[in-house]
């Protein structure tokens, strides 16, 4: 009788461990989960004149806006610190016909634990609806890249999922990723250009969009700090 006692014991003790592994595994992803909500960055706004921005349907789901970020320039940089995940442009950034534009995104770093993107749009048209149209290109800290459009609804469409390749650059020794991203239009033709060398070529037909003309930007994930030198158009 000992004998049964003893196996209904170490049976029970056998299903328990297991149970409390999944409850440990169940707190871990909660943990997680509570790490990627946006932060509130303090004093946040947008100083640079003639910019806006608009924030993430997820991230206005959570309450957030557009001042829970800082977008500010100095010394002829822009500086962010970001909050909910977002896209930043002055209306008066248009391009059409060939053009490319460009941008170094530097000392990128995720206040999140886990990398983070940040990078170029282009061909933006109704930014500030529910509804925008417009093609991006972001470069994440950890040395992979990932372009998305957005097709007229608040979801977008992955063209490349988040993929490691040589010309992306890592953190370098001071934890801080840099990166020069480019949009190059020629011919109906999209190359993502990331520093100096093309990681996504798109076809304006297999866009769905009708045409590559629109405004330009910039576009962040949330939970991170950013300067961005030299953006503009040719």
């Amino acid at each position: 009788m000992r004998f049964v006692k003893g196996v209904v014991f170490a049976s029970a003790l056998a299903l328990a461990v297991p149970a409390v592994h999944m409850l440990a595994q169940g707190a871990g992803a909660q943990g997680k989960q509570a790490e990627e909500k946006d932060r509130a960055v303090a004093g946040g706004g947008i100083t640079v004149p003639g910019w806006t921005g608009k924030v993430d349907a997820g991230s206005a789901k959570q309450g957030r806006t557009i001042n829970d970020s800082k977008f500010t320039q100095a010394a002829g940089e822009f500086h962010l610190e970001v909050g909910p995940a977002a896209s930043y442009w002055s209306p008066k950034n248009f391009a059409k016909g060939d053009y490319t534009v460009r941008a170094t995104f530097k000392n990128v770093k995720s206040d999140a634990g886990h990398p983070h993107s940040a990078g170029l749009f282009i061909a933006g048209t109704a930014m500030d609806t529910e509804n925008p149209t417009y093609l991006y290109c972001v470069a994440y800290t950890d040395g992979k890249f990932l372009v998305r459009q957005f097709n007229g609804t608040p979801k977008p469409v992955t063209l490349v999922a988040p993929t490691a390749n040589a010309a992306v650059k890592g953190p370098d020794a001071a934890g801080g990723a840099t990166n020069d991203i480019a949009w190059v239009v020629k011919g109906g033709k999209a190359d993502c250009m990331i520093n100096n060398t093309s990681v996504g070529s798109f076809d304006l037909a297999a866009l769905k969009v009708p045409s590559l003309d629109g405004i330009y930007g910039i576009r962040v994930t949330h939970n991170m700090n950013l300067n961005v030198a030299g953006f503009g158009m040719k």
